[in-house]
């Protein structure tokens, strides 16, 4: 066996483990974190506006099942936009993608912040990041990852979350709690909702099912990645769907007056106090600090790799990215960097942090529909009435949806969000000497 053969990735991924993976990164326990937030810019109708943002992302995860098929050896939205439209658009979008993995780490400090605020008001939330940020930064410096093995554990934790929360809430209702009925239209149709409102909160929304996208990055790993791999993305995509409909709903029956939370951040630690007491807070405040802790984790090791990659690469100064510790062979001053932007948590709201995500995630998606026209429908001439539907209609709607919500960002993360690409965008015009040659490749599928 040669060099390169005894190096391929084996594949041996069937596609339960691709459904299990995909779940765990999407952790769809970010329904009750970011549930007080969603439900107080609304004034209601959290699983209508779930129900809307699982449409959103269906068209998405179709283009994304399709493009798979043409590139099943590559895992990210950079690779399919590089090859199907431009070097130079990959490179924008791959750039764009990296606020998903870089600042990933500070939504996981932030979240825990606010929860370990909410059970432990005494002791101030900055403590509980300080001391989360140091904690992950020291164990990605260590080379120590969180075990594959551990992710399916944790997976059957959140749906043991979900199944807890019910049939607290079932009781509760059933004895007067909230809206006293296990049955109302209320929760999905309330005519005092602002229409403007309502569809401000689908960015949000849409940030809890990214980790779908997730599945692709094992297409090298996985028994017939062209049927397994577009199979596990819409399962993914539904199940959590599901997840999020049947979760918001009971949130918004216990707790109908979403007025009248002390802080609409850490919303869901009242509601649980109110319908199981200290178990159920304990519980998923426990649950919450071991998504957050293998979340940062993985998302911070792999923020570090890609960054080392491009470093390694020459897209990135190698001196400083490419910079590998000879005692722990991990790339510490990207770690050390990705841990003091994860301290922006100390500053920015939930809101904002997830919508600054969000930025990359939208803009990355609305691309990925774009590469299923081009590749398809332009460059293949797939045009026939089935043809027109599946690659040009389809992710025509995907692209205008995802593109829509991704203008429709506070005005806070366009800016940030708009800072970032542009700064890329310069970037691409020095690497490239004004567009006189192509851009160097990231290398984010062998980083990851």
């Amino acid at each position: 066996m040669n060099q390169i053969e005894a190096t391929k990735l084996k594949r041996s991924l069937s596609l339960k483990y691709v459904v299990f993976f995909g779940l765990a990164f999407m952790a769809p326990t970010t329904l009750f974190s970011t549930y007080g937030v969603a439900v107080h810019s609304t004034n209601g109708m959290i699983p209508t506006a779930y129900l809307v943002a699982l449409i959103v992302m269906l068209f998405t995860a179709y283009s994304y099942a399709q493009i798979v098929k043409a590139f099943p050896n590559a895992g990210a939205a950079y690779t399919f936009t590089q090859k199907s439209l431009s070097p130079h658009v990959g490179f924008l979008v791959g750039w764009t993608i990296l606020l998903d993995y870089v600042f990933s780490p500070m939504i996981s400090a932030l979240l825990l912040g606010i929860a370990m605020e909410a059970y432990f008001p005494s002791v101030p939330m900055y403590i509980w990041i300080i001391a989360f940020i140091v904690t992950v930064t020291i164990v990605n410096v260590l080379g120590v990852t969180v075990a594959a093995r551990f992710n399916t554990a944790l997976l059957f934790f959140q749906f043991g979350t979900l199944a807890l929360f019910v049939t607290f809430s079932v009781k509760g209702l059933l004895n007067g709690l909230g809206a006293g009925t296990l049955f109302s239209l209320h929760p999905f149709i309330d005519p005092n909702v602002s229409m403007p409102n309502f569809l401000s909160v689908i960015p949000l929304l849409c940030f809890s099912f990214l980790g779908f996208d997730a599945a692709t990055t094992l297409s090298e790993e996985t028994k017939d990645p062209q049927k397994s791999i577009p199979r596990a993305i819409y399962l993914i995509t539904l199940i959590a769907g599901a997840y999020y409909l049947v979760g918001s709903y009971f949130l918004q029956l216990v707790w109908p007056d979403y007025q009248s939370f002390r802080d609409p951040e850490s919303a869901y630690m009242e509601i649980a106090m109110q319908i199981g007491g200290n178990f159920l807070v304990s519980y998923i405040l426990a649950e919450g600090i071991m998504s957050s802790f293998s979340s940062a984790v993985a998302s911070g090791a792999s923020a570090s790799r890609i960054l080392y990659a491009m470093g390694r690469e020459g897209v990135l100064p190698r001196k400083v990215f490419g910079y590998l510790s000879p005692k722990f062979r991990t790339p510490v001053y990207n770690i050390l960097l990705i841990g003091c932007i994860a301290l922006s948590s100390l500053l920015l709201s939930l809101t904002t942090a997830v919508s600054l995500i969000n930025f990359g995630a939208l803009f990355a998606f609305t691309f990925v529909n774009l590469s299923v026209i081009s590749h398809f429908y332009i460059r293949q001439k797939q045009r026939s009435a089935s043809g027109t539907i599946r690659y040009l209609i389809i992710p025509l709607i995907g692209a205008a949806l995802t593109g829509l919500f991704w203008v429709k960002l506070d005005i806070h993360s366009l800016i940030l969000g708009g800072a970032w690409l542009t700064i890329g965008f310069l970037y691409l015009l020095n690497l490239t000497k004004m567009f006189r040659q192509p851009p160097p490749e990231l290398g984010i599928e062998e980083a990851q």
